[in-house]
């Protein structure tokens, strides 16, 4: 009988929710976010049903061996809504929806369980630490977790019990300006031991995950095996499984049917392993203080039967002050990794390493390095964003920057690197360009090269790929990770929306590049980017009725909104025509984008004087202008600042105590467009107050669920969506910054 109280169906969609909110058709059908996930350790999903463990007590859990007088452990910066654990890939994102990281299951970010367990045995005693076993005939004691600290790159817990002091690391890394370290689908979880008394305690720790992480459907038939691994890097033990009929360039509940499960520890002494059911390999260790370094023979077979898990226990003998430090990594690694256009593409790390045994093995002889090289990069942001928006700015950022990237890998095509991006958890399109938008200043800020890598397929598609409209693109194909793209043109058009979000990005990003690369960027892309700039010319001062970015909100005709975004790109154009050596192309440009901006202030301000209208035929409403972050961003000066004053001064008036709506028809907003208003509006006082909301809104919300950009700003709940990788928007201040 099994022993973890798993689902036995992925959870449904949280329909009603994102119905009444006016998600579209096709993305209400598509969205598989769970909000309120994990609120206790106890809890079922909706939608959800007990294994046949229901029948069985929940696990056995004893008080901490501290009195009852220690303090409830702590969070810095901040209590996030769901702790990111191994998040590097749209299909290695694993999350905590708890505070505690004993008494719940680890979960894939749509609320699917992705098991993994830690026990502690001190001096014989058992102590649980990370997850939510039920081992029959045990009694495991807790581990009092005193305190989470969340960086840009890591997950640090630190536990106490039974005299010792464990640190347990989640890294995984963000590698800017590093192709082949940022290409790697690993993560890294380190575990540090010490006493804490002054004595002497023998220490061992278990590790093991489950076969759940391999596939959307516990059904699903896997085979496994184990290997030694040297290669040119650390000897490691290597423990991997896979779908025994892999579905290629398939997903089952948003996870892929098809790649490797790579569960991998660096050799040391003392080290053991098993592979076998998790009510045959946890009571080992409970009754051995060891495990028997073997493999379960009962293979193939399905997740869900007598449940196998992959396990590792480090036995570290007798622990003093002394530091005493285990390393393991997980990973998930596909062939081929995307299809573009038909033909299938390889991840880009297979032009660095021929298996990815290579791969784990560089990995984890990098380990000692990479914790250097990512401790730099996290004080470098925390620093950075304290010194422009304060400290909770700064946690909005540490919090976002793994979700960012995770939405985003690298692959190679014809040799080149190339990046896609995955519309997570609203439509799951691929390289959707008004999903890459909002994303956009994390790039900028992190990496300017790579916003080119994500730039780089949508405008080969537009240029070459056989897109038959004049306007761009939504996406280059509904379901990630096939980018079939849209040769018969039927797809969610936006097309003054995404026509300008090309241009502004590829002005974001020629403006931060150097001089050559910009050049022949421009030059290289100029007619189409011209195309969608005449396109603009003729339809953004005011827009007829248009789906746009918020399509959940429903279509609307004569947005203000939207017509700044196209005026402010064709300002965008004006400056990638300079790159690109034509003159007489940026002055008209220019002329044209001051001439629309003068109109528009006046089709846009209402008839009370004291504020923009939501569209130009609507007196008496309003939204927030977060498209006038580009002009700030390129330094375009097209707002006149007394209208920017005007408009922050007016959001003053609107506020929510967890945020300002997005507009004046419903009380939710989005956290990505709360930070480019913010960024835009960066010297009024709305600016530290969004600032300030959306913190208040991560560091307390009920919904445990990945960081969702979608929330209510009254009730404090997300909305819809959650680990998207627009999250990158928060960096919006931040891309400001010279």
């Amino acid at each position: 009988m099994p022993h973890h109280d798993h689902p036995t169906e992925q959870p449904p969609a949280a329909q009603q929710a994102a119905g009444e909110a006016g998600l579209s058709r096709r993305k209400l059908m598509r969205w598989s976010g769970v909000a309120g996930l994990g609120a206790a350790s106890t809890a079922l999903l909706p939608g959800m049903v007990h294994s046949a463990a229901a029948a069985t007590p929940a696990p056995a859990i004893a008080a901490p061996s501290q009195t009852p007088s220690v303090m409830p452990g702590s969070f810095d910066p901040i209590r996030p809504p769901a702790v990111p654990l191994a998040v590097r890939s749209p299909y290695l994102s694993t999350w905590m929806p708890a505070d505690n990281l004993a008494g719940t299951w680890p979960s894939f970010w749509n609320g699917r369980i992705t098991a993994m367990t830690g026990i502690a045995r001190i001096d014989g005693v058992p102590f649980l630490f990370l997850g939510a076993p039920n081992i029959v005939g045990t009694v495991l004691r807790g581990m009092a977790q005193r305190s989470l600290t969340v960086t840009a790159t890591r997950s640090q817990y630190v536990f106490a019990g039974g005299g010792v002091e464990l640190t347990l690391t989640f890294l995984s890394p963000v590698e800017p300006g590093d192709l082949r370290r940022q290409s790697m689908p690993l993560s890294y979880l380190t575990a540090e031991v010490r006493s804490a008394d002054g004595s002497t305690h023998e220490v061992g720790l278990y590790f093991d995950i489950s076969g759940e992480w391999a596939h959307g459907n516990s059904a699903t038939r896997i085979r496994w095996s184990q290997e030694q691994v040297s290669g040119s890097g650390a000897a490691l033990t290597a423990l991997s499984f896979t779908p025994d009929a892999p579905g290629v360039l398939a997903e089952n509940g948003d996870m892929a049917s098809w790649g490797t499960v790579v569960w991998s520890a660096t050799n040391r002494p003392g080290l053991t392993w098993q592979i076998g059911a998790d009510t045959a390999v946890r009571p080992t260790l409970i009754a051995k203080g060891k495990l028997d370094n073997s493999a379960d023979t009962n293979q193939p077979r399905a997740i869900s039967d007598n449940w196998p898990v992959f396990a590792f226990h480090f036995d570290l003998g007798s622990v003093n002050k002394r530091t005493q430090s285990a390393v393991l990594s997980v990973g998930h690694v596909r062939e081929p990794a995307v299809s573009y256009l038909g033909t299938q593409l390889p991840p880009l790390w297979r032009s660095y390493w021929s298996t990815w045994q290579d791969m784990v093995s560089f990995f984890h002889s990098d380990a000692d390095v990479a914790q250097t090289r990512t401790a730099a990069l996290d004080r470098r942001i925390e620093q950075e964003a304290r010194a422009v928006g304060g400290n909770k700015y700064a946690a909005l950022c540490v919090l976002s920057l793994r979700q960012a990237f995770a939405g985003t890998e690298l692959v190679s095509r014809n040799g080149k690197p190339w990046a896609f991006l995955k519309e997570i958890s609203s439509d799951g399109n691929v390289s959707t360009v008004d999903v890459t938008y909002p994303a956009m200043p994390v790039f900028i800020y992190a990496d300017p090269q790579y916003l080119g890598l994500l730039l780089a397929p949508l405008l080969d598609y537009a240029e070459r790929g056989g897109w038959p409209k004049t306007f761009a693109e939504h996406d280059l194909g509904s379901s990630y990770p096939n980018a079939s793209g849209h040769n018969d043109g039927n797809e969610e058009d936006m097309p003054v929306e995404e026509s300008a979000n090309m241009l502004i990005m590829s002005a974001a990003y020629l403006a931060r590049t150097d001089a050559a690369t910009a050049k022949a960027f421009a030059t290289g892309h100029y007619a189409i980017l011209k195309q969608w700039a005449d396109y603009l010319t003729a339809n953004t001062l005011d827009p007829g009725n248009q789906n746009q970015t918020d399509d959940f909100t429903g279509w609307i005709a004569h947005s203000a909104n939207l017509a700044l975004k196209g005026i402010l790109a064709i300002g965008a154009m004006s400056q990638i025509a300079t790159a690109a050596g034509h003159t007489t192309d940026a002055t008209a440009y220019l002329a044209t984008a001051k001439d629309y901006a003068s109109k528009w202030v006046s089709k846009a301000q209402d008839t009370s004087g004291d504020h923009l209208k939501l569209a130009y035929d609507r007196p008496g409403t309003w939204s927030l202008k977060y498209n006038g972050y580009p002009d700030s961003l390129l330094g375009l000066g097209l707002v006149p600042g007394a209208v920017a004053q005007e408009e922050g001064d007016w959001y003053l008036t609107q506020v929510n105590q967890y945020g300002i709506p997005m507009d004046v028809r419903h009380s939710y907003t989005k956290g990505d467009w709360e930070m480019w208003t913010a960024a835009w509006l960066k010297d009024h006082p709305v600016s530290d107050y969004l600032v300030g909301a959306l913190y208040d809104f991560a560091n307390t919300s009920p919904s445990r669920a990945p960081f969702t950009d979608w929330y209510d700003t009254v009730t404090n709940r997300q909305n819809g969506f959650q680990a998207r990788p627009v999250v990158g928007g928060i960096f919006a201040l931040l891309s400001l910054r010279k």
